[in-house]
């Protein structure tokens, strides 16, 4: 029997993700490490049916088990090639507490120069250091 055309899973041609700079009090960034790619802030791919902030919320969650509030969208690098956007948020900590996942092996807040030296990941270092700087608010970079 053959199946109809709504019943054939297409995948998107664009991901579309949401991560996260989620600074403390204390001069830190919220960092995890995940299994392939070393250090990190967190963040995922949005699913279908959620909002960029949604998505930001729900990942940083599930990848460290810090909640977030007051987000300001910062902006979005996107890998042209691979038809990757990725949004970026300025988050505050509001609760939960640092905690592992199958995403995430270690998750902690570092100071900011150290984290930056932890992140060694593509333009990753680069996606913090442009959160970071509100005067570079929205930022747009296609690589």
């Amino acid at each position: 029997m053959e199946k109809s055309k709504s019943q054939i899973y297409t995948p998107p041609k664009h991901i579309v993700s949401a991560a996260t700079i989620v600074p403390n009090d204390n001069g830190e960034i919220l960092l995890i490490k995940g299994p392939e790619r070393g250090w990190e802030m967190p963040g995922g791919q949005v699913e279908e049916g959620e909002s960029l902030r949604d998505a930001a919320i729900r990942e940083t969650k599930e990848e460290s088990g810090i909640d977030i509030a007051d987000l300001k969208f910062c902006g979005i690098f996107q890998n042209v090639e691979k038809s990757i956007c990725n949004t970026l948020f300025l988050a505050k900590p509001i609760g939960g507490k640092p905690t592992t996942s199958p995403e995430s092996l270690e998750v902690d807040f570092y100071p900011i120069d150290e984290a930056l030296e932890m992140v060694t990941v593509s333009n990753f270092r680069q996606r913090i250091e442009y959160s970071l700087d509100e005067n570079t608010h929205p930022f747009y970079i296609e690589f």
